[in-house]
């Protein structure tokens, strides 16, 4: 047996300490093992049809845009885009059963200004949280409101519609939607500016709320264009002017609100939106393909038609765009004193 060295002269082997270089390389490497799963999930989307809630009724403005965009984006998307009607609670049932589905990009909501700019605004409590519970992917579509009366009413003008207004306090009516619905807070708006009081005739829903003026028992309504343009044009209520900061192409000769009451802007909105923590590569083909469908000549026309103007934008500008009209809704109904349980 051969001699060992002495204790004092051994070599012991130490571990080395790992250098930042070593740290930074194996962090990296781990965020990337982490990042796999839903790149991979990526690739593969859409494996199956992706089902898109519209939180308003059948027929609504947002059902019929939905109805005219989504078979494109189905083509571009390689998978059915599948429109899935759950209207209840001024939108707040689709807005949260979207919320609450898995965050794999097959369930979207069409959001909208009720859903995501109204709703924050007047509601203390509601099951979603516009901004938390969702990722955005891009605004849809846009376009005014329109101040609509019953032919019988003596008003051709928001001038005209005021000085009835003031003549007889609370005895013109209005219907909207439902309680705290874009209609209602158009008209609580134009109530504010003008200092007049007209009554909150409340529907369910925009159809059955214009069906009112039509038959003559509501006086006038601020519905969508989308929603009022076959009844303007076949003359069953008379349009005085539309609250956008410009006239619509489709309507040039109908003023704005903004010529007789400057600083009164009301636009409505959609989008889409995924539940939150979608994985971003798969919002972002979400996007692209959508972006390339609202392009198309066909889907513009056909949104034109029926009062809208084509919009998209990335997923990060969708989200300020949504912050924002949060807090611009949130004025109006402080303004008007509306606040719903």
């Amino acid at each position: 047996m051969q001699n060992q060295p002495p204790a004092a002269k051994r070599r012991i082997a130490r571990p080395s300490r790992p250098t930042a270089l070593a740290v930074a390389v194996s962090a990296t490497g781990a965020a990337a093992l982490l990042a796999l799963p839903s790149i991979a999930a990526a690739q593969a989307f859409p494996a199956k049809p992706v089902r898109l809630v519209v939180a308003q009724a059948a027929g609504s403005a947002t059902d019929v845009i939905a109805r005219i965009f989504t078979p494109r984006w189905s083509e571009l998307l390689g998978q059915p885009v599948v429109v899935d009607v759950r209207p209840g609670a001024g939108g707040s049932l689709g807005a949260e059963i979207t919320a609450k589905s898995p965050n794999d990009g097959y369930t979207l909501l069409l959001a909208n200004i009720s859903t995501h700019g109204v709703n924050p605004a007047l509601y203390a409590k509601l099951p979603y949280d516009p901004v938390k519970d969702f990722s955005p992917v891009s605004l849809v579509s846009t376009t005014a409101n329109v101040i609509v009366v019953h032919p019988s009413v003596p008003a051709k003008t928001v001038k005209e519609l005021v000085a009835i207004a003031r003549a007889k306090p609370g005895m013109l009516n209005y219907s909207s939607a439902g309680p705290g619905s874009s209609q209602h807070l158009a008209a609580a708006l134009l109530n504010t500016l003008m200092k007049i009081e007209t009554t909150h005739v409340p529907y369910r829903g925009s159809p059955p709320a214009l069906a009112g003026v039509v038959a003559g028992e509501i006086a006038f309504m601020v519905p969508t264009l989308t929603t009022a343009l076959p009844q303007i044009q076949n003359g069953r209520v008379r349009a005085i002017a539309v609250t956008g900061p410009t006239r619509e192409q489709e309507v040039p000769n109908i003023p704005t609100v903004a010529e007789t009451i400057p600083g009164y802007d009301v636009v409505s909105w959609w989008g889409v939106v995924a539940p939150a923590g979608t994985p971003r590569p798969v919002v972002d083909r979400l996007n692209a393909d959508l972006v390339r469908t609202l392009a198309m000549a066909e889907v513009r026309t056909g949104l034109l038609k029926v009062g809208m103007n084509a919009s998209s934008t990335t997923p990060d500008q969708f989200g300020q765009y949504i912050r924002d009209e949060i807090a611009k809704w949130t004025k109006v109904a402080k303004a008007a004193n509306i606040k719903l349980e």
